[in-house]
């Protein structure tokens, strides 16, 4: 389905700066319909059409009480007497509540326009101040009944909310770095507050979640912004939190914060009421998140713990790999002292893992990073004094780390086996074709790329490929015997070595990355 901004732009003459508004009432509106218990549906007038003709372009339905549309309403287009109300809302630049009930199949429901006004954000649009679209109230008589007093103050609120969607004060500028997902709803926790800032209606949520606070008295009659600085653990928070409160009151929308007291945490959203212009107090959303921070908590603790235990495991891996390095000195038997070399290889190939592991925040490594450097020692270390340059292609992408671990020591062994045997030293005894003098410089390619949840591998040179009537299976190298047994074992993957047409060797593993 197209998105709001596609079907606005395809459809109607509205700017970039008209959009972002409309995005931003979408963001922002389950609010609204929560609290008219209606479901909202965003009109915006077709260009070109006459008589004027609207098209749905979002839609939310309220949390609180039946929805009114099975279907979803989001790209139907309507006009004429159907679309009345809402010609009359964006023509007249006022709020319909008039017409008798509607039916939906089997549904009654009484229909209101709202219109959705847009005010100049900066000096380029001085003045300008119109009405972009329509927002469709549309309320579900199906199980009206006597209203209680939280649907009174639900209601009232939600009536003041729409004249300030009309007057193009709502939805509030969204402040840097939040997200409407983070927001405390109404059924969370709800509190109004008149023009001196004392509560005139604290929703049962709101008031448990103050007794969590350690106010156990009712909040009717209570300024809630020296309650919220008294009740508060932390002073400056206590501070902060009457203060954020008492901009709302004048007009201006705070930030979300959150406060704690006696081991709760209750994260606290201020709205200034404005309809018309005219302050009449203030609406503060609250939302007990005690157990959602003990989680978050723990989890910090646990992401902690974990990266510091792999931070000890890198630090004893080159430890080990020191020791084995210190050892090879004082060999005398080149076999011994070459052995002891390669397991340091191997051994700091395995710490580079995880020493990528302790600076990240869950058991996944960014693996491109690893290879780069993996490829890099191995023209350093390779015992040969040829000159080869190592190329990666493709991306690794992330990668759980029991397949990181298996795989770097894997690819360890193919690139220093590529450059070792592939591209061999002058002095060494084996027949060595005389080079063309356009022959491309020494070069071994690691590609990587992603295919039906495998990842294929393939570690090239253009060196002088593999000897006749060699088999990987049969060799007697170690390395050769790793990479076999970690590429069919812990990774549960297939090797295959072979030579490439073009000249020189391949080797090609398929790992597979669904569950393990």
């Amino acid at each position: 389905m197209s998105t709001l901004r596609d079907l606005v732009e395809e459809h109607t003459n509205l700017g970039s700066a008209d959009i972002d508004h409309l995005h931003r009432l979408a963001g922002d509106w389950q609010l609204l319909s929560d609290l008219s218990f209606a479901d909202l549906l965003l009109w915006v007038p077709i260009k070109g059409e006459q008589p004027r003709q609207f098209l749905c372009v979002a839609q939310v339905r309220p949390t609180t009480a039946p929805t009114a549309y099975q279907d979803d309403q989001v790209g139907k287009i309507f006009g004429g007497p159907e679309v009345a109300h809402l010609d009359v809302a964006f023509t007249q630049e006022r709020i319909w509540r008039e017409g008798d009930p509607v039916w939906y199949g089997d549904t009654p429901a009484r229909h209101e326009a709202i219109p959705v006004r847009r005010r100049a954000e900066n000096d380029h649009e001085e003045g300008r101040s119109e009405v972009i679209a329509v927002i469709g109230r549309d309320t579900n008589l199906s199980t009206a009944r006597t209203p209680s007093q939280l649907e009174l103050n639900y209601l009232t609120t939600a009536d003041d909310l729409a004249q300030m969607v009309a007057d193009g004060t709502f939805p509030p500028t969204k402040q840097p770095g939040e997200v409407t997902t983070s927001a405390p709803r109404v059924g969370d926790g709800l509190i109004r507050l008149d023009a001196s800032g004392k509560v005139t209606y604290a929703s049962p949520n709101a008031q448990s979640a103050y007794r969590r606070l350690g106010f156990n008295a009712h909040l009717v009659g209570e300024e809630l912004a020296v309650l919220s600085s008294r009740v508060a653990a932390d002073p400056l928070e206590g501070n902060d939190a009457a203060e954020r409160i008492r901009l709302a009151l004048r007009g201006i929308t705070p930030p979300r914060m959150e406060f704690e007291a006696r081991g709760a945490t209750v994260l606290t959203r201020s709205l200034p009421l404005l309809p018309a212009g005219v302050p009449i107090g203030a609406l503060v959303l609250v939302r007990d998140v005690t157990e959602v921070r003990r989680r978050d908590r723990a989890l910090m603790t646990k992401d902690a713990t974990i990266r510091e235990i792999h931070h000890r495991v890198k630090n004893n891996l080159q430890t080990v790999a020191a020791l084995l390095r210190l050892q090879a000195r004082r060999v005398d038997a080149p076999e011994a002292r070459m052995a002891l070399e390669e397991s340091v290889r191997r051994v700091a190939s395995i710490a580079l893992v995880h020493e990528t592991l302790s600076m990240s925040s869950d058991e996944a490594v960014e693996f491109d990073g690893i290879v780069d450097r993996v490829a890099t020692a191995a023209t350093e270390v390779a015992s040969t004094s040829v000159s080869v340059r190592m190329r990666r292609e493709g991306t690794f992408g992330v990668l759980p780390a029991e397949i990181a671990t298996s795989l770097v020591m894997v690819l360890n062994e193919l690139l220093i086996n590529a450059v070792e045997h592939g591209f061999p030293a002058p002095d060494e005894d084996v027949p060595e074709p005389v080079p063309a003098p356009d022959a491309p410089a020494p070069e071994v390619v690691v590609a990587a790329h992603r295919f039906r949840k495998q990842l294929h591998v393939t570690v090239a040179d253009n060196g002088r490929g593999l000897p006749e009537g060699f088999r990987p299976d049969a060799g007697g190298r170690l390395g050769l015997q790793i990479v076999r047994a970690l590429a069919t074992g812990e990774l549960r993957g297939s090797i295959e070595m072979r030579n490439r047409a073009g000249g020189g060797t391949e080797a090609v593993l398929v790992v597979p990355l669904g569950k393990r």
